[in-house]
């Protein structure tokens, strides 16, 4: 019961966290505004702990999929 809320959690932070990111343009982010490109170049710091954050949440939410897939495999 654990890991299925604990899956679902993750789920959507991931999905928030992704949303979250900065479109690079020529896709539907595009469609919604993301497509301007502010004056400052490269990556932010903000940026690059969003990446780190949205990588961590994703092997995490990999993790419990695992697991659960354990749990009913040996159930």
């Amino acid at each position: 019961m654990g890991f299925s809320i604990a899956l679902i959690v993750f789920s959507a932070l991931l999905l928030l966290l992704v949303l979250m990111h900065k479109g690079k343009g020529g896709g539907l982010s595009d469609m919604f505004g993301g497509g301007m490109q502010s004056s400052v170049g490269g990556s932010s710091v903000a940026e690059r702990n969003l990446d780190r954050i949205t990588v961590v949440v994703g092997l995490l939410w990999f993790a419990v999929i695992v697991v659960l897939g354990l749990l009913m495999k040996f159930k």
